[in-house]
């Protein structure tokens, strides 16, 4: 996995929410702010 970088923009993806409606990066530019989180062993 390559690392992350300052000021550089992110790759798009695509991820399904807990409701498993498909969510993707893309869906929220020219927002402020975005805040991914994944936690492991959630389930």
């Amino acid at each position: 996995m390559a690392r992350v970088e300052l000021n550089v923009q992110a790759p798009d993806f695509t991820l399904d929410d807990f409701n498993g409606k498909s969510v993707s990066l893309s869906d929220y530019k020219n927002k402020k702010n975005v805040m991914v989180v994944f936690n492991r062993g959630f389930f």
